[in-house]
């Protein structure tokens, strides 16, 4: 099945949409939160896990799976779906944020990334044919082209020249581009400069993609240059095509961000605050360490419906994560993932219903009390 996206409906008074992206695996409902799964796995749960919370598609990672056990493995062994157990739609991004993270361990060139394996040294080059040829391999339903993050601050100069590199990556994962069942999304950047992100959009969009990615955003710019940099780019992205928004995961930003037409997100936020108990719940933050919580008998959120919340209490999930218990990471992980799949289920809802800025305000008021 070739990839396609429907857009369902607009939201009356914002620029909230609702739409389908329907792939091989299976079809998903935007906008929509994608769990990192870096490694082949959402840390510490399993798929059924994941399918029980309603997640609908997750993201991994070209960067990791090619380092670790590589991707010609995981091709031998029928793909991602297959390897990892996983039947519903994969997004696997390209790796150039990661490499970009590794700073001085990595270089870019016209030719592609050079970069040092942060596990045994060893160095490696990744061209934006041989990363389409690793995501091939993979067989993930949505790739991302190679791009190249632009640093924070940055530059007109150095921006303008990184987001015209990205441009010529992209027309060359498109060219090498050999399988009909995954899609493809070029990548704006332009770094903090509105005429730059005007100017990437432009290029990427003539080129012609399934889908659009922001990138470089969420890196240390304030939240005003943030949504400044949102707002000048999606009127030159397509309205029929979906709009990802790389890396943003704060509730309230899934929140804004949807109102001004953004479809898709993905952040390791709820997983990784899981892990390090601070766990997002109705009536605010909760870290679960506090000794206030020590006797605490009831549910770490009286309004949520997770497993965790149905069966174990605040005094318990402080117990765990003290014990530094395996249990304590998987619990926590269920009911942030959870949290974050019902909220944006509340916003498709409020969309439905053209009160999305009274969920707006409702949100934001709950999240201050």
């Amino acid at each position: 099945m070739k990839f396609c996206f429907e857009l369902i409906k607009k939201e009356a008074n914002t620029q909230a949409r609702l739409g389908l992206l329907r792939t091989l695996h299976g079809v998903v409902k935007t906008p929509v939160f994608m769990p990192v799964g870096t490694q082949a796995t959402v840390k510490s749960l399993t798929p059924e896990d994941l399918k029980d919370i309603a997640v609908e598609i997750i993201l991994a990672n070209t960067y990791h799976l090619y380092l670790r056990p590589g991707a010609e493995i995981i091709r031998e062994l029928s793909g991602l779906h297959r390897f990892m157990n996983w039947d519903l739609p994969l997004l696997t991004d390209s790796g150039g944020f990661q490499i970009y993270s590794l700073g001085e361990l990595s270089k870019v060139s016209e030719g592609g990334l050079t970069f040092k394996s942060p596990f045994d040294g060893s160095e490696h080059f990744l061209s934006p044919e041989e990363v389409m040829k690793i995501q091939e391999n993979l067989g993930a339903d949505i790739i991302m082209t190679l791009d190249e993050c632009t640093s924070y601050p940055a530059t007109y100069d150095h921006t303008l020249n990184s987001l015209e590199l990205t441009t010529r990556w992209a027309g060359r994962c498109k060219q090498v581009k050999s399988r009909e069942d995954q899609a493809l999304f070029g990548i704006i950047q332009g770094g903090m400069f509105p005429e730059l992100r005007r100017k990437s959009a432009e290029q990427i969009v003539g080129i012609g993609f399934d889908g659009y990615g922001i990138g470089g955003l969420s890196v240390g710019e304030t939240k005003s240059m943030m949504w400044e940099m949102v707002e000048c780019t999606l009127p030159f992205l397509p309205e029929e095509q979906p709009r990802y928004l790389m890396g943003l995961g704060k509730p309230e930003d899934l929140v804004e961000a949807i109102s001004r037409g953004i479809d898709m997100f993905d952040c390791v936020l709820p997983t990784r605050n899981a892990r390090n108990g601070s766990l997002f719940t109705s009536e605010g933050k909760v870290v679960i360490k506090n000794s206030n919580y020590a006797r605490d008998r009831g549910p770490l959120d009286p309004n949520c419906n997770c497993y965790t919340c149905r069966n174990y209490t605040r005094a318990y999930l402080r117990h765990l994560f003290l014990a530094q218990e395996i249990l304590s990471a998987r619990l926590n992980t269920i009911h942030n993932l959870y949290y974050y799949i019902n909220l944006i289920d509340q916003v498709r809802e409020a969309i439905e219903e053209n009160r999305l800025l009274q969920f707006q305000k409702e949100f934001r008021e709950a999240r201050k009390a």
